[in-house]
């Protein structure tokens, strides 16, 4: 019987595999599309049972040949290409391929575990898993929201565990391959580490220099919540997933100047210094974004609390700090 992961090469799928190799789990079928072949280098030093394209894996799933043989779905594979344009292959990648694997474990009686996203929510400002408070602003957005809207319909008819996360703003390690759709932590340390400053956007939204405010989610937590919602197979619904605290941009630009500083023998500097030295400056908010991007997101983290889910979340300060470290350990490897 198998553990399969969708998207197990990319950011979320290879820690995940990774979290369940630290408990012991090898019988992993790991599904994704290597034509980026980067990816590659997320799996290599992990444990599973086998690796299937996804087409090959969706091909093999719709003619039986995986009836009886999978224990649970971990479904991390999708688009995450918020600035995605051809809506015909969103849909096609995001929500049919969700829907197929939705309609195999209603059958097959076994649990569904799959990621969402908080960008269902786009500008509404509302951050509760609930119709009226869900307005995407992008292609990307809407495909997520379509399967979770599926997934409202289709859940009574479910004998095992469906469960969706709507990941808000994830950084953390293995994010590499996703170019300018990684995180902003790693986009500051790229900078910082080539240009010795970071660039955060300047004032929008009705927000100043760097103050956009997001709900930053190290990816240990979120690993942490998809193997709580394992040991407990009788949750299901649809759950966010972030701190339930938003923080700024200029919070991570100051954490990851200062770990690198720290890391060079140089002493913290609060934040008006380091803008007083040039350590961060402020670049023009890009046009091709106004009116698609979320100027502020914050997890109402009840339903999870409600689920039983007690774990404390790291701040900006804690796991961007881990994570800059860890960086910092990869480039002097």
């Amino acid at each position: 019987m198998f553990y399969v992961v969708t998207g197990a090469a990319g950011f979320v799928g290879s820690n995940l595999v990774r979290a369940l190799n630290a408990r012991g789990e090898r019988n992993i079928l790991a599904v994704d599309n290597l034509e980026r072949s980067e990816k590659f280098s997320n799996l290599a030093d992990l444990e599973i049972a086998d690796y299937l394209d996804k087409r090959d894996f969706l091909d093999r799933l719709s003619a039986g040949q995986f009836d009886g043989t999978i224990d649970v779905f971990f479904h991390q594979g999708a688009c995450s290409n918020t600035m995605e344009l051809d809506g015909r292959y969103m849909m096609e990648n995001n929500y049919r391929y969700s829907a197929a694997l939705l309609e195999f474990c209603l059958e097959e009686e076994i649990p569904l575990i799959y990621a969402s996203s908080a960008a269902v929510y786009g500008g509404t400002g509302n951050f509760r898993e609930e119709r009226a408070c869900e307005a995407p602003l992008n292609v990307y957005g809407y495909s997520k929201l379509l399967f979770d809207q599926l997934v409202r319909r289709r859940i009574g008819e479910a004998s095992a565990q469906i469960a969706g996360f709507r990941y808000f703003n994830v950084y953390g390690p293995n994010e590499q391959h996703k170019g300018r759709m990684a995180s902003v932590a790693w986009h500051f340390f790229n900078q910082f580490r080539a240009e010795g400053c970071v660039r955060p956007f300047a004032g929008s939204g009705g927000y100043a220099d760097g103050e956009q405010r997001r709900d930053f989610v190290s990816v240990e937590d979120l690993i942490k919540v998809n193997l709580f919602f394992l040991d407990n197979p009788d949750i299901s619904g649809t759950f966010n997933v972030g701190t339930g605290k938003a923080q700024s941009f200029n919070d991570i630009a100051s954490t990851v100047v200062n770990a690198c500083r720290i890391d060079a023998g140089l002493p913290r500097l609060e934040l008006a210094d380091l803008h007083r030295e040039g350590l961060i400056r402020y670049t023009p908010f890009p046009d091709a974004l106004r009116g698609k991007y979320q100027h502020f997101t914050e997890a109402d983290t009840s339903a999870l609390l409600s689920a039983g889910y007690r774990d404390s979340f790291m701040t900006v300060e804690q796991g961007v700090g881990r994570y800059v470290e860890h960086l910092l350990r990869r480039a002097s490897s």
